[in-house]
């Protein structure tokens, strides 16, 4: 299961979510943050360029992003905006700009903060998780096992099309090889699911409809995919993903060295 846990308040009769503790520390972290270094640089004001007065306060952002969520940083690198114009330019302690270039520098501060402040929070989202379940491992090492002693391709696939239904709880799940025919929702390397070019909230919303694809490459080149019918349990936890995930790319490697599936 997930290591975060939403905690729910009571509105209007529904449960709503409540962000959790490490992400309402960051929230407010990035209303402050911003302000108390811009608070410290005031002494400095006068010989520090506004740029790198700037780039301080990027750094800022990055920071909160990396603790917290996107929404964090974009708070973040609002607040770094609006104190870097308060405190850092003339006319100092207004919200007025009189430079241009200052003004360039503020938009500047606020768009890169942003940017970085997405990408902080991606990069955190994607934390390697680290599979430390024996059965997990079990599961990759016979597989990797059988790789290398397999004659035939087909039999890793028919292996790992039942691990795959165990695994990930399954009701149904079977193997293509080489084609690409419609757009499938897909089981990505990062465990995580798109629909389309949109990510999927698969703990909030389950398994999108009908079946999910999981591509299999072989030395760098796709050679099939494994299309996985949902089963009616929980959706599996990140680890176990990542774990099909590394099937997949076993079945691969077996398809890239042994030559396709027999498909009939």
């Amino acid at each position: 299961m997930s290591s975060t846990h939403a905690g729910f308040g009571a509105s209007f009769g529904r449960p709503v979510a409540v962000p959790p503790a490490r992400d309402r520390t960051a929230l407010a972290a990035g209303l402050l943050a911003p302000f108390l270094v811009s608070l410290v640089l005031v002494p400095f004001r006068s010989d520090l360029s506004h740029t790198n007065a700037a780039l301080v306060l990027v750094v800022v952002v990055v920071a909160v992003a990396a603790l917290g969520s996107r929404l964090a940083g974009a708070v973040a690198a609002l607040s770094a905006a609006a104190w870097f114009d308060f405190f850092l330019t003339r006319p100092y302690e207004t919200f007025d700009i009189s430079a241009g270039a200052d003004v360039e520098t503020a938009v500047l501060l606020l768009v890169v903060g942003l940017v970085v402040a997405r990408l902080a929070a991606h990069a955190r989202k994607l934390e390697v998780v680290t599979v430390t379940d024996e059965g997990y491992l079990a599961r990759i090492h016979t597989t990797a096992d059988l790789v290398r002693s397999a004659k035939s391709a087909d039999t890793v696939v028919d292996h790992v099309r039942g691990e795959l239904t165990a695994l990930l709880g399954l009701s149904g799940c079977r193997f293509e090889y080489g084609t690409l025919l419609g757009q499938p929702p897909r089981l990505g390397k990062d465990g995580g699911i798109t629909v389309g070019r949109r990510a999927w909230d698969l703990e909030r919303s389950g398994w999108p409809a009908g079946e999910t694809e999981l591509r299999a490459y072989g030395n760098g080149h796709y050679l099939g995919r494994f299309m996985l019918t949902p089963g009616p349990g929980p959706v599996p936890p990140l680890p176990a993903r990542l774990v099909a995930v590394t099937l997949a790319d076993q079945t691969g490697a077996a398809l890239d060295t042994a030559g396709p599936v027999n498909t009939g």
